[in-house]
């Protein structure tokens, strides 16, 4: 195998981590800064009042998406085992 290809594939192979995991981190991440200037402003420190709306939002999106997720790997993997015989030349 090439480096050239070798990095290519690991080069998709990040992308599509990337937009896989893209949408539930950036979610999470928007929730927790919103919850977080929530207990400022409020002076609540509740340590629940930060997880459970993260978690929430993370489940619900990890159902919502998940049927799209998978299939990106799944052609993503598929790809790669079609690629496996070309390796050998």
């Amino acid at each position: 195998m090439e480096a050239d290809r070798a990095l290519n594939l690991l080069d998709d192979m990040l992308w599509n981590c990337l937009i896989v995991a893209g949408p539930v981190l950036l979610a999470t991440l928007v929730v927790g800064v919103l919850i977080s200037i929530l207990q400022v402003a409020t002076q609540m420190q509740e340590m629940t009042l930060s997880y459970v709306p993260k978690l929430l939002v993370a489940a619900m999106l990890l159902i919502l998406l998940g049927p799209w997720m998978i299939a990106r790997i799944t052609d993503f993997a598929r790809g790669l085992y079609l690629v496996i015989p070309t390796l050998a030349s």
